[in-house]
C-alpha cells in the first residue's frame, strides 16, 4: 500500500524514531513532494474521476514514475562529496540531483585495485615466500583470494538488489540482517578500516626510516643488539607514526577533495611499482642483477659494516685482513684470537638474486620457520659448529625477528586482499551501479588474485632462499627485498610503495570517519549519536577525532605483524556476514530478493561464510575471540538500548520462517504433559480513555510467566469495527504501554463487537494461531457485581466460565485483583497456601511453584491443604500427598482437614430457604441482601445453642400479617430485652395456585404478582422473636424443619442442591480463614456454573461466600488435562 508520507513521518504514521537526526530514506514510490501533490491534482474530475477520492494515497503511474526518473537515495553525509548543505533550510527545497558520471573502470575497478594492492605486497610478501615456501604461501593466497571472490559473489548479489545508498558494505549488512547485526558488523567493519589506517601508516614509517633516510632515527639503532636495538626502532616507529597520523587526519579535516585529487597519483604509484617488478622478474631471465650474499659456513651475514665478503685479501704486501675480519677478532693481525664459528667455516659469496631460469624455486618449494632470534641460515650448505657452543657475535647475522608459523602467515597476508569494498562505498557515485559493482569487484578480484599469484611463484623462482627470509634487506646491503627484483631501479619500489602506503592511510582516514557517521546517523547505537554531527560543509569533525585516536592505538602497537592480525578479524568478519545476509535472503526466498546478478548460489555464499570463519582462527583463535566477543556485546546493547528499526532485514524474514517451521511442528500433536506450560491469555477491562482498569493484573501475568510460555493481553470494544477502528487502535497503544511498563513480553489484541459478552467469546476462539494458542485464561472477579446496574456483567462472567470450561481451557480468577502486589513488591515471609479441594490436573501445584521463580514471592513457603472425607483415612491420606509431593520436586507443608459437621448444614438450609423466598416477592437486591443478613445473624447464635427447634415458622391464610405474638424466651435469653428483628417476609402466589400437595407450585414473576393484588395468599415466616410462634403442621416437633420442607405448595421450589452447595461454601470458608487467614495467597479450586442458567445469581453467592473475608484468593479451574508429572 502506498502512503504518503513527509520527511518527518516515519512508517507508522509518528514522529521519527528516537535517535534519527535524518529524514526517512526518500522512495520513488512514496509521492511526498508539493509538487507531486500538485500534480496529482490535475486529474481530479478529468479522465481518472473513478478515482479521485484516492489521489492523495494513491498517485497516479505518469507522476509515480516522474518521480522515478529523479530518484536519488543518498542519504546526507553518508557519500563522500566535497559540496554539503551549508543551510539546513535551503536543504527542505527540492534541488537538481547532478547525474553521476562515473563507470566502471574509474568507478570501480580502480578504486579497488589501490586498495586491494598494499603495504603488504610490498614489505612482507617475499618473507611470506621464504618463510612459508612456496607451497605453503600459494595455498594461503589461494585460500584468501577465493574468500574474497565468494563474498564478492555475495556482494554482487546484494548490492544488484535495488539501489544501494553510498554506505557500502554497512548499509547492504544492516539492511539484509537487520539493525543489530548491521550496527555490530558495521562497528567492526569501521575499527577494521581503522587499523588499517594504522597499518599503512606503520608501512610508511618502516620504508622512511629502514630504506629511505635511517639517519632521521630519533634513537639511532647504532651500536645496539637484541632488545636494545628492537625497543629503539619501535619507538622510532612510535614517534614518527604519530606526526604522520597528525598530518594526515589534518589534511582530511582540511577537505576531503584533496584527497580525492591525490588518489589518482597514488594509484599510479601502486601501478608503476607493479610493473617495474614483473619488468625486473623478466630482465633476471636475460641478465640477472648483481645482489652478493656474504654467507659464514652456512649462516647470512649483515652487509652493512664490511666491504669486501672475504676474511683476507691478497695485496701487493701480502695477505691483509678486512673488516669482516676485525668483526670477529680481537686484532686486525692474522695470528689474532677469533671467533671459534668463524675459524671453522668459510666466507661464501652468493648471488641474492640468481634469475628466473636458474633452478632456484626447487629449493624454495617449502618452507622454514624460525623462532625469535633464530639465525637466517641457508639449508643446503654445510657448516662446522659445536652445537654446545654459545652464539657469539649474534649481531654480525641475520636474525629472525618473530616466531614464524603458518597461521601467523596468514594474518598477515589476509589484509592485502583487502579493499573489495570500494566500488559498493562508491555507489551513489555510479552511473550504473548494479552493472558496475559486480563486474568491476570482480575484475578487479580476479587482477589482483593473478598478480599475487603469479608474485609467489616469481619470487620463489627468482630470489634465493636466504634472501627471501631477510624481512629487512640487511644482507643485500640494507635493500627492499622486492627492490632488489625491480628494474630499472629498487628506489621505484621504494618510492613508490611510499607514496602508496601513505595514499591508502588517506584513503583510510577518509572513508572510516564517514562510516561511522552513517552508523550514528542511524541511530541505532544510542551512545554514538555524538559523531553524527558534522561541519558546516558535512565533514564528520567528531567521528575523523575518534577515528584518529583509535588510530593512534595501532600506532603505538608499532608492529606491522602484529596490527595486520588485527585488522585482519575485523575484516573476515565483516566478509562473513556479507556471505550470511546474501545465504539468508537466497534461502528465505522473500519477495523482494530479485538481483539482477544472477550467478550466485547460497551454497557459494556458506562456503565463503565458512572459510572467513576458519580464516579467523587461523589468524589468530585468541584475536577472533576477541573480535567475535565485541561483536557480541554491541549487538546485546543495541537489541536492548539501541532504537528499534524496520528495515524489512532478512533476521526479521528468518523470524517469520523459523516461526512458521514451529508452528506446523506444534499442529504435529498437543504437547506432553512435561512440556506443558501456562499459555495465558489475560483479559482485561478499558475505561472511556482506553486506560486499562486493572493494571495488577497484568502484574500477576507477569509474575507467572516463569513457564516462559505466550502471553496475549486482551481487551473488547462494543461498537462497529470501522467506527471504532481508531478507539481500538487507542487501546492496543495503552496495552502495549502498559505491557512495557509491568515488563510483560508478549502480544496483545483487540477486538471489536456489537456487545461485550460477543467480543469476549471472540477473543477466546480466535486467539492465538495454530499450536501456539492460549491454553488458560486470566480474568479478574467481577466487582460490584450484586448492584442492579452491574446484573450484565456477572452473567457474562459466567458465561466467561462456562466457554472455558466447554474449550478445555484453564482458569485464573483472582479476586481482590488491586490487593495484589505489583512486580517491585519484594514479600520477605509469608505463605502461599493450596487448598486442593479437587483433582484439576495438578494446576493447584503448578501455579504456585511457578509464581515463587518471581522475586515477588520467591521467599513465600507452599502449604498445601486438603479434605477428607467420612470414608478416608486422613493418616494415610496426609502421607500419600507427602509422597507425591516429593516426587513432583515441590516442597510443601501438607494438612488434611476432617469432614464438615452436620449443624452448618442445618444453617446453610435456612438460608437457602429465605434466599427463595426473598427472590420471589418484589423487594430490592438491597432491601435481600439486608433481609439476609438478619437472618443469618439470627441463626448463628441459635445454632451456637444447637437447638434446632428453635427455629420455627408461622403460615397465615389471612390478607393481613397478624401481628407478632409474645411467648417467652428460651432462658439463657430470659434476660435480654424482647426485641423482635425485621424478620417478617411474605411469601406471594396467585390465588389460583392449586394448593394440593399433588400439584407443585410454580411462582409466578413480579409482573404477575403486581397484575392481582387484590387476590393474594399471604404466608409469614417468622422467627422466634419474644413469644412462641403459631405452629404451622408439622412443625410442633424438633423435626419441624425437616417437615417443612415436605410442605406443598410453597417448598418444593427449593433446590436441594443449592443448600449442598451453600453448605459446602460457608464450612470451607470457615476452615480458610481460621487456616489461611495470614496467607499472602490463597488458591483454591473454582466450582463450576450450574448447567441450568437459572442458578447463575446462586453461583455468584456461592463463589462470594467461598471466598469471603479473604484478602487475596485466586481461583483456579483446570483445563480438563494433566499439567505437571512424577516423570522426568
Amino acid at each position: 500500500m502506498l502512503n504518503n508520507l513527509t520527511d518527518t513521518e516515519e512508517g507508522d504514521g509518528g514522529a521519527q524514531s528516537q535517535g534519527d537526526s535524518i529524514p526517512k530514506e526518500s522512495s520513488p514510490f512514496i509521492n511526498s513532494s508539493d509538487a507531486a501533490a500538485e500534480k496529482s491534482q490535475q486529474y481530479d474530475g478529468k479522465n481518472m474521476a473513478l478515482f479521485e477520492e484516492e489521489m492523495d494515497t494513491s498517485p497516479m503511474v505518469s507522476s509515480l514514475l516522474s518521480s522515478l526518473a529523479n530518484y536519488s537515495n543518498l542519504p546526507q553525509g553518508s557519500k563522500e562529496h566535497e559540496e554539503a548543505e551549508n543551510n539546513e533550510a535551503e536543504s527542505s527545497r527540492k534541488k537538481p540531483v547532478k547525474a553521476p558520471q562515473l563507470g566502471t573502470l574509474m568507478g570501480v575497478y580502480m578504486p579497488c585495485i589501490q586498495n586491494i594492492f598494499g603495504v603488504i605486497l610490498f614489505l612482507r610478501m617475499t618473507w611470506l615466500v621464504g618463510i612459508g615456501g612456496v607451497v605453503g604461501t600459494f595455498v594461503i593466497v589461494t585460500m584468501c583470494c577465493t574468500t574474497n571472490m565468494l563474498t564478492a559473489i555475495s556482494m554482487s548479489a546484494i548490492a544488484t538488489n535495488g539501489v544501494v545508498p553510498a554506505g557500502g558494505s554497512y548499509y547492504m549488512i544492516s539492511r539484509s540482517l537487520g539493525p543489530e547485526f548491521g550496527g555490530a558488523v558495521g562497528i567492526c567493519f569501521y575499527l577494521g578500516t581503522t587499523f588499517a589506517g594504522a597499518m599503512y601508516i606503520l608501512g610508511a614509517i618502516e620504508l622512511l626510516l629502514i630504506y629511505i633516510a635511517p639517519q632521521v632515527a630519533i634513537f639511532p639503532l647504532e651500536g645496539l643488539e637484541g632488545p636494545e636495538a628492537e625497543a629503539a626502532l619501535l619507538n622510532n616507529m612510535r614517534v614518527y607514526g604519530t606526526i604522520l597520523l597528525t598530518s594526515m587526519a589534518t589534511v582530511v579535516f582540511v577537505g576531503v577533495k584533496y584527497v580525492n585529487k591525490l588518489a589518482l597519483v597514488f594509484l599510479a604509484c601502486v601501478i608503476l611499482s607493479i610493473l617495474a617488478v614483473y619488468a625486473g622478474v623478466i630482465k633476471t631471465g636475460i641478465d640477472a642483477p648483481d645482489f652478493p650474499v656474504c654467507l659464514l659456513g652456512n649462516r647470512t651475514l649483515i652487509w652493512k659494516t664490511f666491504d669486501v665478503c672475504s676474511k683476507t685479501v691478497e695485496t701487493a704486501n701480502g695477505t691483509v685482513t678486512t673488516q669482516l675480519w676485525r668483526m670477529f677478532c680481537d686484532s686486525p693481525f692474522l695470528n689474532a684470537t677469533c671467533d671459534k664459528y668463524f675459524t671453522s667455516n668459510n666466507v661464501t659469496q652468493i648471488q641474492g638474486i640468481p634469475g628466473v631460469a636458474s633452478g632456484i624455486l626447487s629449493e624454495n618449494l617449502f618452507g622454514t620457520y624460525y623462532e625469535k632470534g633464530d639465525l637466517i641460515a641457508r639449508t643446503n650448505m654445510d657448516s662446522v659448529e659445536d652445537q654446545d657452543d654459545p652464539l657469539t657475535n649474534a649481531n654480525r647475522y641475520v636474525l629472525a625477528d618473530i616466531a614464524s608459523f603458518f597461521t601467523l602467515l596468514v594474518g598477515i597476508y589476509f589484509p592485502s586482499v583487502t579493499g573489495i569494498m570500494a566500488g559498493s562505498n562508491r555507489s551513489g557515485d555510479l552511473r550504473d551501479a548494479q552493472k558496475s559493482i559486480p563486474v568491476g569487484t570482480i575484475a578487479a578480484i580476479t587482477t589482483t588474485s593473478f598478480v599475487y599469484m603469479s608474485s609467489v611463484i616469481l619470487f620463489g623462482a627468482c630470489i634465493d632462499g636466504v634472501v627471501l627470509r631477510d624481512k629487512f634487506g640487511e644482507g643485500v646491503h640494507g635493500n627492499l627485498v622486492i627492490g632488489t627484483l625491480a628494474w630499472p631501479s629498487p628506489w621505484v619500489i621504494v618510492i613508490g610503495s611510499f607514496f602508496s602506503t601513505c595514499g591508502a592511510g588517506l584513503q583510510s582516514l577518509t572513508g572510516a570517519p564517514r562510516l561511522m557517521q552513517a552508523i550514528a546517523k542511524d541511530g541505532i547505537v544510542p551512545a554514538l549519536r555524538i559523531f553524527g554531527h558534522a561541519k558546516a560543509n558535512g565533514e564528520p569533525t567528531w567521528s575523523l577525532l575518534l577515528t584518529a585516536c583509535i588510530c593512534e592505538i595501532g600506532i603505538l602497537i608499532a608492529s606491522l605483524d602484529l596490527v595486520a592480525p588485527i585488522l585482519s578479524m575485523f575484516f573476515l568478519m565483516c566478509y562473513m556476514f556479507v556471505n550470511l545476509a546474501c545465504a539468508l535472503q537466497t534461502l528465505l526466498r522473500t519477495p523482494n530478493w530479485r538481483p539482477r546478478f544472477k550467478f550466485y548460489h547460497w551454497a557459494l555464499s556458506f562456503l565463503g561464510m565458512s572459510l572467513c570463519l576458519t580464516l579467523m582462527f587461523l589468524c589468530s583463535w585468541y584475536y577472533a575471540i576477541v573480535a567475535m566477543v565485541i561483536a557480541g556485546s554491541i549487538y546485546k546493547y543495541i537489541e536492548f538500548a539501541g532504537a528499534e528499526k524496520e528495515w524489512g532485514d532478512g533476521i526479521r524474514g528468518l523470524s517469520l520462517s523459523a516461526a512458521r517451521y514451529a508452528l506446523m511442528r506444534l499442529e504435529e500433536g498437543p504437547p506432553h504433559t512435561k512440556n506443558w506450560r501456562p499459555q495465558l491469555l489475560t483479559l482485561v477491562s478499558t475505561d472511556a480513555e482506553q486506560n486499562v482498569e486493572q493494571p495488577r493484573l497484568l502484574s500477576l501475568t507477569n509474575q507467572l510467566k516463569a513457564g516462559k510460555g505466550l502471553t496475549i493481553v486482551g481487551t473488547a470494544l462494543v461498537g462497529t469495527f470501522l467506527e471504532n477502528y481508531e478507539q481500538s487502535q487507542r487501546a492496543e497503544q495503552a496495552l502495549r504501554k502498559l505491557m512495557e511498563t509491568e515488563k510483560v513480553k508478549g502480544f496483545c489484541q483487540v477486538t471489536v463487537s456489537s456487545n461485550l459478552r460477543d467480543a469476549t467469546s471472540h477473543l477466546i476462539q480466535a486467539s492465538g494461531l495454530g499450536g501456539l494458542k492460549h491454553n488458560a485464561v486470566l480474568v479478574s472477579w467481577p466487582r460490584n457485581w450484586r448492584q442492579g446496574d452491574e446484573h450484565q456483567t456477572w452473567r457474562n462472567f459466567v458465561e466467561l466460565v462456562r466457554e472455558t470450561t466447554a474449550a478445555d481451557l484453564a482458569l485464573l480468577v483472582p479476586k481482590n485483583v488491586a490487593a495484589f502486589p505489583s512486580n517491585g513488591e519484594r514479600f520477605t515471609e509469608g505463605h502461599i497456601d493450596v487448598w486442593w479441594i479437587v483433582h484439576d490436573g495438578g494446576m493447584l501445584m503448578l501455579l504456585p511453584f511457578l509464581l515463587r521463580q518471581h522475586k515477588v514471592w520467591r521467599k513465600c513457603k507452599m502449604r498445601i491443604f486438603t479434605v477428607a472425607q467420612l470414608d478416608d483415612n486422613s493418616i494415610q491420606m496426609k502421607k500419600d500427598l507427602t509422597t507425591f509431593l516429593y516426587h513432583l520436586r515441590i516442597d510443601a507443608m501438607v494438612e488434611v482437614i476432617q469432614k464438615v459437621e452436620s449443624y452448618t448444614y442445618e444453617k446453610t438450609l435456612v438460608m437457602e430457604q429465605r434466599s427463595q423466598m426473598l427472590k420471589q416477592i418484589k423487594m430490592t437486591r438491597t432491601e435481600r441482601e439486608r433481609e439476609i443478613q438478619s437472618i443469618t445473624d439470627s441463626s448463628r447464635g441459635s445454632i451456637r445453642r444447637k437447638n434446632p427447634a428453635a427455629v420455627t415458622t408461622q403460615l397465615s391464610v389471612t390478607e393481613e400479617p397478624p401481628a407478632a405474638s409474645k411467648d417467652e424466651k428460651p432462658e439463657e435469653e430470659s434476660a435480654s430485652p424482647p426485641v423482635c428483628p425485621p424478620d417478617q417476609v411474605q411469601l406471594i402466589h396467585d390465588n389460583t395456585t392449586p394448593a394440593s400437595p399433588a400439584t407443585p407450585a410454580t411462582p409466578l414473576t413480579p409482573a404477575e404478582g403486581v397484575q392481582s393484588p387484590g387476590a393474594q395468599v399471604q404466608m409469614t415466616w417468622t422467627e422466634k422473636c419474644d413469644g412462641e410462634p403459631a405452629k404451622p403442621p408439622g412443625a410442633a416437633t424438633p423435626e419441624g424443619i425437616k417437615d417443612l420442607f415436605n410442605m406443598k405448595p410453597e417448598w418444593e421450589n427449593l433446590n436441594q442442591s443449592n443448600v449442598r452447595r451453600m453448605h459446602t461454601a460457608l464450612r470451607l470458608n470457615e476452615v480458610i480463614i481460621k487456616k489461611s487467614s495470614e496467607a499472602k495467597l490463597v488458591l483454591l479450586n473454582m466450582p463450576g456454573p450450574p448447567k441450568n442458567r437459572t442458578g447463575d445469581e446462586n453461583y455468584m453467592e456461592f463463589l462470594e461466600v467461598l471466598t469471603d473475608g479473604l484478602n487475596r484468593v485466586l481461583l483456579v479451574r483446570g483445563g480438563g488435562r494433566e499439567v505437571i508429572t512424577i516423570y522426568s
